[in-house]
């Protein structure tokens, strides 16, 4: 693997606040699939914001080698009423890639439906997106970010308001993406114990970064007991 991501001794503030994170070094992998936790304020979706360009660090560094970049923010979801259906909204996350103007040419026609099948709503892709489970919306929203065939996909609360047992169907459809694709994937929540079995580096922010390695060596009491595995 080579290097992706690397953030060298940053820290931020929002204006004249307090710092939100301090002295932050972080290096990822091309390829990695890292979960970004912590708590509630905590830096993390800062820290992801700095990675995407979308902040700038007060001091230090962030480096990232990857140009094409899928970006779901926090509960990625269009307004409840809107009329579109699942293809034409994974249709909207193919227009960076295309020309502007125009009909798709037949590559992206394809690449749309290459990435609606990729999570497994092929049989849903002309129904409307109101009409689906949380869960399946999530899945629609991730397949937007795959039709740009991003290198790097960043996650900020993929599964807030979806059931554990989606949780995990999110958090394992990820994990076979990144290992199909060949994608770095940034999977950031307020808790982690839905994808720490299918992660393989888990980073927890509190405005340092307090652990970096595989979820595996996290201390028992910090574990979900919710999402215990036999």
């Amino acid at each position: 693997m080579s290097l992706a991501i690397e953030v060298e001794h940053v820290s931020f503030a929002y204006g004249h606040g307090p710092s939100v994170l301090r002295d932050v070094d972080l290096t990822v992998e091309r390829g990695e699939f890292v979960a970004i936790a912590g708590p509630n304020g905590g830096g993390k979706t800062t820290l992801l914001r700095l990675i995407l360009g979308l902040e700038q660090p007060t001091s230090g560094r962030v480096h990232v080698v990857l140009a094409r970049r899928g970006y779901l923010a926090q509960r990625a979801q269009t307004p409840i009423d809107a009329p579109l259906t699942v293809r034409e909204l994974v249709g909207a996350g193919r227009v960076a890639r295309s020309r502007l103007i125009g009909p798709f040419a037949g590559a992206d026609r394809e690449a749309v439906r290459d990435a609606i099948e990729r999570v497994g709503l092929t049989a849903q892709a002309d129904r409307r997106l109101t009409t689906l489970s949380g869960g399946q919306q999530q899945r629609a929203f991730i397949a937007k970010a795959l039709a740009g065939e991003p290198e790097l996909l960043a996650l900020d609360e993929p599964t807030t308001g979806v059931d554990v047992e989606s949780q995990e169907a999110i958090a394992a459809l990820l994990q076979r993406l990144g290992a199909d694709l060949g994608m770095t994937i940034l999977y950031v929540s307020h808790e982690f114990g839905a994808v720490e079995h299918f992660v393989e580096r888990l980073v927890l922010v509190r405005e340092r970064i307090v652990f970096d390695g595989p979820p595996s060596d996290l201390p028992g009491v910090w574990h979900d007991p919710s999402h215990a595995h036999a």
